[in-house]
């Protein structure tokens, strides 16, 4: 009998045990969650201070703010909202003429801060979902992301007067069921079969598919690509896609989860006693941002940006919540008429001949940016005509800026005026350049070398670079002044900070005290030549602080 008990009693020891193994740290410590989810939220507001249209630096910043409950000010999403039908209006409605998930994405975003993708700047932006061989051109991508939007907010799909075939949601829920691999999961280019499934694909499938369990074909399907998920995670508790073990992929099977509403203790996603956000939340880094692999490599932008919004889904699973992609719980009061300022006039007091610049030139990307943290600056500079490429789809980002460049940049980004004023000898009319340096000196921006001299080809040095969008900034109406209590202040948490010439600490305190320089730099590296990526992004954030954007 003692024996009997004490079998007995170890049973149950082991099972609790089990049972222990197989609950996340999540569960048991949400506040701290709560304060990952707060610390990240706050850090992306702070990185992505002017969200413009595009897959990174965009949307899912939107996206993932939005959806947090994190307290951004009210005219961030109001900004943004305007940049977007400032973009809508420019392309006329047409984001992409193949890539439909444009439109997918842009639609959950508008959805997300409570607004409605039928009606931005005129355009209804689900139109283009109505056309079914358009929509999955793009391969099934085109699909999952169709139906996200759609049901982000329980839309009809909108009769499409172009389309060769009109689309509805159970032709899209048929297309993503037949293309499932013969191991349950789905991968980017294969039809079913017997290829292998992508951990990616297959959590973005079970999300498009999360809102039609009640279908038995569904069902099954999403069973089957469970199990197959079940068998990839590792003893991680992560995932790998293309044989790399990453945080997106961890990202997407979480968010599916969570749409799926399947706890992240099911003991089919627990292994070696850890779940998938405890997988996801390895990859955070202290500063609450998001690495792609554990050694840091890769796009961690983008990392973060899905980092965030995988918590998130996670924080509102937790908190029984609309899911990440279920937004009828979405709203945008307290902006939406308050009468303020428009995005993009400008500050009061800038001079007259400022002008903000329009897009011209929407979705114009370059092909050596994609891995880029400034990416997104330089699209938006690149979209309105102030930066442009160096030929053959390339920006050679990571090339030293010339002075002739600056001037042309900084000219074209304050809708400034060419004037080719001769005042230096060794600009010669006939060069691209020459009216731009004319017009930049005029304006006080950019001085010469001396001797008359303006040494169009030389490099510009960091501070250099500080001072002359700090020269700049004075004509946008920002107010440049600093104490030298201040311009210390500001200086001294940087290790070298005794190397930047008198002459430009003061401009260069005032670029890291509005953001337009990175504060979290170790180093102010001032006498470094600056690379076009970086004076890119400088001269974004500070037009951006200046409302001209």
């Amino acid at each position: 009998m003692k024996k009997g008990i004490k079998r007995a009693l170890s049973l149950i020891l082991s099972v609790a045990l089990a049972l222990s193994l197989c609950c996340g740290a999540f569960a048991l410590d949400k506040s701290k969650l709560d304060n990952y989810v707060s610390v990240s939220s706050k850090l992306m507001y702070e990185t992505v201070k002017n969200p413009q249209v595009g897959s990174i630096g965009g949307e899912w910043a939107v996206i993932g703010l939005a959806r947090s409950g994190y307290k951004v000010p009210d005219d961030y999403f109001k900004a943004y909202y305007e940049t977007l039908e400032a973009y809508v209006k420019s392309c006329k409605g047409i984001l992409h003429s193949k890539k439909y998930t444009e439109y997918s994405r842009t639609a959950l975003a508008v959805t997300a801060i409570g607004k409605d993708p039928r009606d931005v700047g005129g355009y209804n932006l689900l139109t283009p979902l109505g056309d079914f061989e358009k929509t999955i051109w793009q391969g099934i991508n085109g699909p999952i992301w169709a139906l996200i939007a759609l049901d982000s907010g329980n839309y009809e799909i909108p009769r499409n007067p172009e389309a060769a075939t009109q689309a509805t949601r159970q032709m899209y829920v048929d297309e993503i069921i037949s293309r499932q691999l013969d191991d349950g999961g789905w991968n980017l280019t294969d039809k079913g079969g017997s290829g292998s499934a992508d951990a990616d694909i297959t959590g973005m499938a079970l999300q498009a598919l999360a809102k039609y369990l009640s279908s038995a074909k569904v069902k099954t399907a999403c069973d089957r690509a469970l199990d197959c998920l079940s068998r990839m995670q590792d003893n991680s508790g992560g995932f790998a896609s293309w044989g790399t073990t990453n945080s997106e992929s961890s990202v997407q099977v979480l968010v599916a989860l969570c749409e799926m509403g399947i706890s992240l203790d099911d003991e089919r996603f627990v292994k070696n006693g850890k779940t998938v956000l405890d997988n996801v939340l390895s990859f955070r880094n202290s500063d609450g941002s998001f690495k792609h692999t554990s050694d840091g490599s890769g796009n961690n932008q983008m990392s973060f940006e899905q980092g965030l919004y995988g918590i998130v889904a996670a924080q509102r699973a937790m908190e029984g919540k609309n899911s990440l992609y279920r937004m009828s719980d979405a709203t945008s009061a307290g902006w939406q008429d308050d009468g303020g300022s428009k995005k993009g006039e400008g500050l009061e007091g800038k001079h007259e001949d400022v002008k903000p610049m329009k897009i011209t030139a929407p979705g114009l990307t370059f092909d050596d940016i994609f891995d880029s943290e400034n990416r997104a600056a330089i699209e938006a500079l690149a979209s309105r005509g102030i930066i442009n490429g160096k030929g053959e789809g390339l920006f050679d980002p990571e090339a030293e800026m010339t002075r002739a460049e600056f001037a042309t940049i900084i000219t074209r980004g304050l809708g400034l005026v060419p004037e080719d004023t001769g005042v230096f000898s060794d600009v010669a009319p006939d060069k691209w350049y020459a009216a731009y340096i004319g017009t930049a000196n005029k304006y006080g921006i950019v001085n010469g070398v001396g001797g008359g001299r303006f040494n169009p080809e030389g490099t510009i040095t960091r501070q250099e670079a500080a001072t002359m969008v700090a020269r700049a900034a004075k004509l946008c109406g920002m107010n440049t002044e600093m104490s030298t209590g201040e311009i210390r202040d500001v200086l001294a948490q940087f290790g070298d900070y005794v190397t930047i010439a008198s002459w430009a600490q003061g401009t260069m305190a005032f670029c890291y005290a509005n953001g337009i320089l990175d504060q979290n730099d170790i180093d102010t590296r001032p006498s470094v030549p600056i690379l076009r990526c970086e004076i890119a992004q400088m001269l974004f954030n500070m037009l951006s602080e200046a409302n001209l954007l």
